[in-house]
């Protein structure tokens, strides 16, 4: 009886373990934004940076994407959407927890689309106790957080730009 309570015991430590499905996240902020109106769309500049973003993922087998409703954060999404062959799937900012439980658990790599008040928070999860991500500027469009999920449960953050590519 000893044996089968601890056994279960075990059995129970691992079905809780941190284990997750080992991918790469990229997040980024939307492209460059026109200036006017409550939701707009992307600027000539941010039709261009969409168009490299697309370029940049590639080849590296993308087969989520989430963005926000804004048409801006979808907007930078969608060539990469095109290229990869997938959906564009809808995350509330608001509730990252929610968002970061999904990530962990879908297999393949993903992209992330935010806002500058949003894609630090959420690499903030994975960078564990390293140095965490303020908010972005206004004018910073240019960053790339590669997020690198382990198995066994670990992760690291790489802050790259665009140029990097």
């Amino acid at each position: 009886m000893k044996y089968i309570i601890l056994f279960l015991i075990a059995s129970l430590f691992a079905a809780c373990s941190s284990e997750q499905k080992p991918k790469t996240i990229y997040i980024v902020r939307h492209a460059e934004k026109q200036l006017t109106g409550d939701d707009p769309e992307l600027s000539v500049a941010g039709n261009v940076r969409a168009q490299k973003l697309a370029q940049i993922l590639a080849d590296k087998e993308i087969t989520h994407i989430f963005s926000t409703v804004y048409k801006r954060t979808r907007l930078t999404a969608t060539s990469t959407a095109n290229e990869a062959g997938v959906e564009i799937e809808t995350y509330d900012p608001k509730n990252h927890d929610a968002l970061v439980e999904l990530l962990r658990d879908l297999e393949g790599n993903i992209l992330i689309v935010g806002h500058s008040n949003t894609v630090g928070q959420v690499a903030n999860y994975f960078v564990g106790d390293g140095e965490k991500y303020g908010d972005l500027e206004d004018s910073e469009y240019n960053y790339i957080y590669v997020v690198t999920l382990e198995k066994e449960g670990t992760s690291s953050v790489v802050r790259k730009t665009y140029k990097d590519y």
